[in-house]
Protein backbone atom coordinates (compact mmCIF):
# COMPACT_ATOMS: atom_id res chain seq x y z
CA UNK A 1 0.00 0.00 0.00
CA UNK A 2 3.27 2.43 0.60
CA UNK A 3 4.30 1.87 -2.89
CA UNK A 4 1.09 2.09 -4.21
CA UNK A 5 0.43 5.09 -2.46
CA UNK A 6 4.07 6.48 -3.33
CA UNK A 7 3.05 5.68 -6.94
CA UNK A 8 -0.07 7.44 -7.46
CA UNK A 9 1.13 10.15 -5.47
CA UNK A 10 4.48 10.44 -8.39
CA UNK A 11 1.76 10.10 -10.65
CA UNK A 12 -0.08 13.01 -8.98
CA UNK A 13 3.48 15.42 -9.47
CA UNK A 14 4.01 14.29 -12.96
CA UNK A 15 0.18 15.65 -13.61
CA UNK A 16 0.75 18.95 -11.41
CA UNK A 17 4.23 19.58 -13.32
CA UNK A 18 2.23 19.31 -16.52
CA UNK A 19 -0.70 21.27 -15.25
CA UNK A 20 2.08 23.68 -14.05
CA UNK A 21 3.58 23.76 -17.20
CA UNK A 22 0.40 24.14 -18.97
CA UNK A 23 -0.53 27.36 -17.04
CA UNK A 24 2.81 29.07 -16.86
CA UNK A 25 2.47 28.36 -20.94
CA UNK A 26 -1.00 30.33 -20.34
CA UNK A 27 0.48 32.77 -18.18
CA UNK A 28 2.90 33.89 -20.95
CA UNK A 29 0.52 34.07 -23.51
CA UNK A 30 -1.63 36.27 -21.45
CA UNK A 31 1.20 38.33 -20.54
CA UNK A 32 2.31 38.44 -24.37
CA UNK A 33 -1.24 39.77 -25.10
CA UNK A 34 -1.80 42.13 -22.41
CA UNK A 35 1.80 43.75 -23.38
CA UNK A 36 0.93 43.75 -27.23
CA UNK A 37 -2.49 45.22 -25.96
CA UNK A 38 -0.27 48.12 -23.77
CA UNK A 39 1.46 49.04 -26.67
CA UNK A 40 -1.34 49.09 -28.71
CA UNK A 41 -2.81 52.06 -26.55
CA UNK A 42 0.42 53.43 -26.34
CA UNK A 43 0.59 53.78 -29.89
CA UNK A 44 -3.06 55.38 -30.29
CA UNK A 45 -2.55 57.53 -27.82
CA UNK A 46 0.99 58.70 -29.02
CA UNK A 47 -1.11 58.76 -32.96
CA UNK A 48 -3.97 60.74 -31.00
CA UNK A 49 -1.10 62.93 -29.12
CA UNK A 50 0.22 63.90 -32.66
CA UNK A 51 -3.10 64.51 -34.95
CA UNK A 52 -3.79 67.01 -31.46
CA UNK A 53 -0.61 68.75 -32.37
CA UNK A 54 -1.18 68.55 -36.38
CA UNK A 55 -4.66 69.82 -35.50
CA UNK A 56 -4.05 72.30 -32.68
CA UNK A 57 -3.59 75.15 -34.93
CA UNK A 58 -6.45 75.06 -37.00
CA UNK A 59 -8.89 74.15 -34.31
CA UNK A 60 -7.63 77.66 -32.09
CA UNK A 61 -8.38 79.81 -35.57
CA UNK A 62 -11.00 77.97 -36.66
CA UNK A 63 -13.61 80.58 -34.75
CA UNK A 64 -11.84 83.55 -36.22
CA UNK A 65 -11.67 82.32 -39.29
CA UNK A 66 -15.49 81.47 -39.36
CA UNK A 67 -16.01 85.05 -38.38
CA UNK A 68 -13.87 86.27 -40.92
CA UNK A 69 -15.64 83.93 -43.74
CA UNK A 70 -19.30 85.15 -42.20
CA UNK A 71 -18.72 88.60 -41.83
CA UNK A 72 -15.86 89.73 -44.18
CA UNK A 73 -15.36 87.12 -47.40
CA UNK A 74 -18.72 86.32 -47.96
CA UNK A 75 -19.87 89.80 -47.77
CA UNK A 76 -17.32 90.66 -50.21
CA UNK A 77 -17.47 87.92 -52.63
CA UNK A 78 -21.14 88.72 -52.62
CA UNK A 79 -20.53 92.43 -52.98
CA UNK A 80 -18.11 91.23 -56.12
CA UNK A 81 -20.86 89.00 -57.92
CA UNK A 82 -23.74 92.01 -57.67
CA UNK A 83 -21.55 94.34 -59.12
CA UNK A 84 -22.31 92.11 -62.27
CA UNK A 85 -26.03 92.06 -62.15
CA UNK A 86 -28.60 95.32 -62.40
CA UNK A 87 -30.02 94.76 -59.47
CA UNK A 88 -32.60 96.60 -57.63
CA UNK A 89 -32.92 96.90 -53.80
CA UNK A 90 -36.51 97.86 -54.30
CA UNK A 91 -37.05 94.30 -55.75
CA UNK A 92 -34.60 92.01 -53.71
CA UNK A 93 -35.97 88.71 -55.65
CA UNK A 94 -35.10 90.32 -59.47
CA UNK A 95 -31.48 90.86 -60.96
CA UNK A 96 -30.60 90.34 -64.42
CA UNK A 97 -27.33 89.80 -65.78
CA UNK A 98 -25.51 93.07 -66.34
CA UNK A 99 -21.60 92.02 -67.06
CA UNK A 100 -19.52 95.43 -67.09
CA UNK A 101 -22.26 97.89 -67.75
CA UNK A 102 -22.11 98.68 -63.80
CA UNK A 103 -18.28 99.53 -64.29
CA UNK A 104 -18.24 101.23 -67.35
CA UNK A 105 -21.26 103.51 -66.59
CA UNK A 106 -19.69 104.13 -63.18
CA UNK A 107 -16.15 105.11 -64.96
CA UNK A 108 -18.06 107.33 -67.56
CA UNK A 109 -20.34 109.28 -64.61
CA UNK A 110 -18.54 112.95 -64.22
CA UNK A 111 -20.46 112.88 -60.50
CA UNK A 112 -18.27 109.96 -59.87
CA UNK A 113 -14.99 111.53 -61.53
CA UNK A 114 -15.68 114.51 -59.09
CA UNK A 115 -16.35 112.37 -55.75
CA UNK A 116 -12.71 110.78 -56.82
CA UNK A 117 -11.54 114.36 -57.05
CA UNK A 118 -12.42 115.01 -53.44
CA UNK A 119 -11.51 111.92 -52.22
CA UNK A 120 -7.58 111.88 -53.54
CA UNK A 121 -8.08 115.67 -52.11
CA UNK A 122 -9.04 115.02 -48.99
CA UNK A 123 -6.66 111.97 -48.25
CA UNK A 124 -3.79 114.29 -49.26
CA UNK A 125 -4.39 117.06 -47.40
CA UNK A 126 -5.49 115.03 -44.37
CA UNK A 127 -2.50 111.97 -43.97
CA UNK A 128 -0.04 115.08 -45.20
CA UNK A 129 -0.99 117.47 -43.16
CA UNK A 130 -1.87 115.15 -40.14
CA UNK A 131 1.68 113.55 -40.20
CA UNK A 132 3.51 116.67 -40.46
CA UNK A 133 1.63 118.14 -37.29
CA UNK A 134 1.92 115.25 -35.21
CA UNK A 135 5.40 115.08 -36.05
CA UNK A 136 6.31 118.34 -34.88
CA UNK A 137 4.07 118.20 -31.66
CA UNK A 138 5.85 115.03 -30.86
CA UNK A 139 9.36 116.61 -31.51
CA UNK A 140 8.15 119.49 -28.86
CA UNK A 141 6.26 117.18 -26.40
CA UNK A 142 8.73 114.53 -26.29
CA UNK A 143 10.38 115.72 -23.01
CA UNK A 144 9.81 114.31 -19.50
CA UNK A 145 7.63 116.13 -17.43
CA UNK A 146 3.86 116.24 -15.87
CA UNK A 147 2.98 119.56 -18.08
CA UNK A 148 3.91 118.28 -21.14
CA UNK A 149 1.95 114.74 -19.94
CA UNK A 150 -1.24 116.50 -19.84
CA UNK A 151 -0.97 118.57 -23.05
CA UNK A 152 -0.99 115.08 -24.78
CA UNK A 153 -3.39 113.97 -22.85
CA UNK A 154 -5.32 116.83 -23.92
CA UNK A 155 -4.10 116.39 -27.65
CA UNK A 156 -5.41 112.34 -27.74
CA UNK A 157 -8.52 112.93 -26.06
CA UNK A 158 -10.35 113.79 -29.65
CA UNK A 159 -8.98 110.55 -31.00
CA UNK A 160 -11.29 108.17 -28.46
CA UNK A 161 -14.33 110.51 -28.62
CA UNK A 162 -16.96 109.05 -31.52
CA UNK A 163 -17.20 110.68 -34.95
CA UNK A 164 -20.72 111.19 -33.99
CA UNK A 165 -20.30 113.15 -31.16
CA UNK A 166 -17.23 115.10 -33.03
CA UNK A 167 -19.51 115.71 -35.86
CA UNK A 168 -22.30 117.41 -34.11
CA UNK A 169 -19.87 119.57 -31.75
CA UNK A 170 -18.03 121.07 -35.44
CA UNK A 171 -21.49 121.21 -36.87
CA UNK A 172 -22.38 123.38 -33.93
CA UNK A 173 -19.18 125.28 -33.78
CA UNK A 174 -19.29 126.09 -37.82
CA UNK A 175 -22.74 127.48 -37.10
CA UNK A 176 -22.86 130.60 -39.57
CA UNK A 177 -24.49 132.59 -36.89
CA UNK A 178 -23.81 131.02 -33.86
CA UNK A 179 -21.43 129.26 -34.09
CA UNK A 180 -17.73 129.57 -31.88
CA UNK A 181 -15.55 129.81 -35.14
CA UNK A 182 -17.29 132.84 -36.62
CA UNK A 183 -17.73 134.61 -33.08
CA UNK A 184 -14.13 134.53 -32.51
CA UNK A 185 -13.27 135.77 -36.36
CA UNK A 186 -15.68 138.36 -35.73
CA UNK A 187 -13.98 139.17 -32.16
CA UNK A 188 -10.83 139.85 -34.61
CA UNK A 189 -12.87 142.19 -36.77
CA UNK A 190 -12.85 139.28 -39.61
CA UNK A 191 -16.15 138.59 -40.90
CA UNK A 192 -17.32 134.93 -40.44
CA UNK A 193 -17.31 132.26 -43.05
CA UNK A 194 -20.06 130.24 -44.02
CA UNK A 195 -18.02 127.19 -43.43
CA UNK A 196 -19.89 124.10 -44.61
CA UNK A 197 -22.57 126.27 -46.84
CA UNK A 198 -19.59 127.31 -49.41
CA UNK A 199 -18.36 124.99 -52.05
CA UNK A 200 -14.94 126.54 -51.58
CA UNK A 201 -15.36 125.99 -47.65
CA UNK A 202 -16.71 123.10 -47.10
CA UNK A 203 -14.24 120.21 -47.81
CA UNK A 204 -11.53 122.11 -45.80
CA UNK A 205 -13.84 122.36 -42.89
CA UNK A 206 -14.19 118.50 -43.37
CA UNK A 207 -10.13 118.29 -43.47
CA UNK A 208 -10.40 120.76 -40.05
CA UNK A 209 -12.17 117.59 -38.34
CA UNK A 210 -9.88 115.43 -39.39
CA UNK A 211 -7.24 116.79 -38.53
CA UNK A 212 -8.68 117.55 -34.59
CA UNK A 213 -9.54 114.26 -34.45
CA UNK A 214 -6.52 112.05 -35.78
CA UNK A 215 -3.42 114.32 -34.95
CA UNK A 216 -2.95 113.20 -31.53
CA UNK A 217 -2.77 109.33 -32.44
CA UNK A 218 -0.36 109.71 -34.32
CA UNK A 219 1.37 111.97 -32.44
CA UNK A 220 1.25 109.28 -29.43
CA UNK A 221 3.05 106.28 -31.79
CA UNK A 222 5.25 108.77 -33.17
CA UNK A 223 6.20 109.60 -29.20
CA UNK A 224 6.65 106.15 -28.90
CA UNK A 225 8.77 105.45 -31.66
CA UNK A 226 11.10 108.68 -30.45
CA UNK A 227 11.35 106.62 -27.19
CA UNK A 228 12.75 103.87 -28.65
CA UNK A 229 14.87 105.61 -30.74
CA UNK A 230 18.64 104.87 -28.30
CA UNK A 231 19.57 108.13 -26.62
CA UNK A 232 23.12 107.47 -27.60
CA UNK A 233 23.05 108.20 -31.81
CA UNK A 234 21.85 111.23 -30.51
CA UNK A 235 24.43 112.37 -28.08
CA UNK A 236 26.98 110.93 -30.93
CA UNK A 237 25.64 113.67 -33.10
CA UNK A 238 25.53 116.90 -30.27
CA UNK A 239 28.79 116.03 -29.54
CA UNK A 240 30.19 116.05 -32.87
CA UNK A 241 28.70 119.85 -32.95
CA UNK A 242 25.62 119.02 -35.79
CA UNK A 243 22.65 121.23 -35.66
CA UNK A 244 19.65 119.51 -34.01
CA UNK A 245 17.68 120.35 -37.06
CA UNK A 246 20.39 118.33 -39.09
CA UNK A 247 19.84 115.72 -36.29
CA UNK A 248 16.54 115.33 -36.63
CA UNK A 249 16.37 115.60 -40.37
CA UNK A 250 19.39 112.92 -40.56
CA UNK A 251 19.25 110.56 -37.74
CA UNK A 252 15.64 110.86 -35.86
CA UNK A 253 13.45 110.92 -39.14
CA UNK A 254 15.04 107.80 -41.00
CA UNK A 255 15.09 106.05 -37.40
CA UNK A 256 11.72 107.35 -37.10
CA UNK A 257 10.35 105.88 -40.45
CA UNK A 258 8.93 102.67 -38.98
CA UNK A 259 6.34 104.65 -37.31
CA UNK A 260 5.84 106.83 -39.84
CA UNK A 261 5.04 104.46 -42.34
CA UNK A 262 2.72 102.76 -40.27
CA UNK A 263 0.67 105.76 -39.82
CA UNK A 264 0.85 106.54 -43.37
CA UNK A 265 -0.56 103.13 -44.47
CA UNK A 266 -3.50 103.82 -41.96
CA UNK A 267 -4.54 106.73 -42.55
CA UNK A 268 -4.48 106.40 -46.27
CA UNK A 269 -6.85 103.36 -45.52
CA UNK A 270 -8.98 105.54 -43.40
CA UNK A 271 -8.99 108.70 -45.42
CA UNK A 272 -10.65 106.61 -48.27
CA UNK A 273 -13.26 104.99 -45.38
CA UNK A 274 -14.33 109.00 -44.67
CA UNK A 275 -18.57 108.66 -43.89
CA UNK A 276 -19.74 110.06 -40.19
CA UNK A 277 -18.86 113.23 -40.72
CA UNK A 278 -20.10 113.81 -44.38
CA UNK A 279 -23.26 111.98 -43.45
CA UNK A 280 -23.86 114.48 -40.33
CA UNK A 281 -22.44 117.29 -41.35
CA UNK A 282 -22.81 118.02 -45.57
CA UNK A 283 -24.63 114.72 -46.92
CA UNK A 284 -21.99 115.75 -49.86
CA UNK A 285 -23.39 119.12 -50.03
CA UNK A 286 -23.00 121.73 -51.30
CA UNK A 287 -23.40 120.86 -54.98
CA UNK A 288 -21.34 117.85 -54.07
CA UNK A 289 -18.26 119.47 -52.60
CA UNK A 290 -17.83 117.24 -49.81
CA UNK A 291 -19.14 113.81 -51.73
CA UNK A 292 -16.57 110.89 -51.00
CA UNK A 293 -16.21 107.20 -52.49
CA UNK A 294 -18.18 106.11 -49.19
CA UNK A 295 -20.93 108.38 -49.50
CA UNK A 296 -21.28 107.79 -52.67
CA UNK A 297 -21.86 104.00 -52.41
CA UNK A 298 -23.83 104.88 -50.00
CA UNK A 299 -26.24 107.36 -51.60
CA UNK A 300 -26.41 104.90 -54.53
CA UNK A 301 -27.30 101.56 -52.60
CA UNK A 302 -29.26 102.98 -49.67
CA UNK A 303 -30.71 106.62 -51.53
CA UNK A 304 -31.16 105.59 -55.26
CA UNK A 305 -32.08 101.47 -54.79
CA UNK A 306 -29.24 100.79 -57.61
CA UNK A 307 -27.25 97.81 -55.84
CA UNK A 308 -25.73 96.34 -58.62
CA UNK A 309 -24.21 100.31 -59.32
CA UNK A 310 -23.06 100.63 -55.51
CA UNK A 311 -21.56 97.11 -55.53
CA UNK A 312 -19.06 97.89 -58.72
CA UNK A 313 -18.58 101.05 -56.72
CA UNK A 314 -17.48 99.16 -53.29
CA UNK A 315 -15.26 97.22 -55.59
CA UNK A 316 -13.64 99.95 -57.26
CA UNK A 317 -13.04 101.61 -54.12
CA UNK A 318 -11.27 98.16 -52.26
CA UNK A 319 -9.25 98.19 -55.50
CA UNK A 320 -8.22 101.73 -55.07
CA UNK A 321 -7.22 101.04 -51.59
CA UNK A 322 -5.39 97.66 -52.24
CA UNK A 323 -3.31 99.62 -55.46
CA UNK A 324 -2.73 102.89 -53.13
CA UNK A 325 -1.32 100.11 -50.09
CA UNK A 326 1.03 98.38 -52.52
CA UNK A 327 2.52 101.56 -54.18
CA UNK A 328 3.20 102.72 -50.86
CA UNK A 329 4.91 99.40 -50.35
CA UNK A 330 6.68 99.71 -53.33
CA UNK A 331 8.07 103.39 -53.47
CA UNK A 332 8.50 103.62 -49.50
CA UNK A 333 9.19 99.75 -48.15
CA UNK A 334 12.70 99.87 -48.86
CA UNK A 335 13.23 103.49 -47.47
CA UNK A 336 11.95 102.19 -44.01
CA UNK A 337 14.93 101.42 -41.81
CA UNK A 338 14.27 98.79 -38.75
CA UNK A 339 16.77 99.41 -36.15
Amino acid sequence: MEWKHAAVTADDWGCLIVKSTVMSGRGALLSGERTRQAVQKNDAAVHRRRLWERIRPYVYIGPAFLFLALFFFYPMLSVFVLSFFDWSLLNLSSRSWYGLANYRELLADPDFAHVVANTAIYTAATVGLGLLLALLLALWLNRPGRRFGMIQGMLFSPHIISLVSISILWLWMMDPQYGLLNSVLEAFGIPGLPWLADPATALPALILVALWKGVGYNMIVLIAGLQSIPREIHEAALLDNVSRWRVVWRITIPLLSPSLFFLLIMNTISSFQVFDTISIMTQGGPVNSTNMLVYYIYEQGMEFFNGGYAAAGSVLLLAAVGLVTLAHFALLGRRVHYH
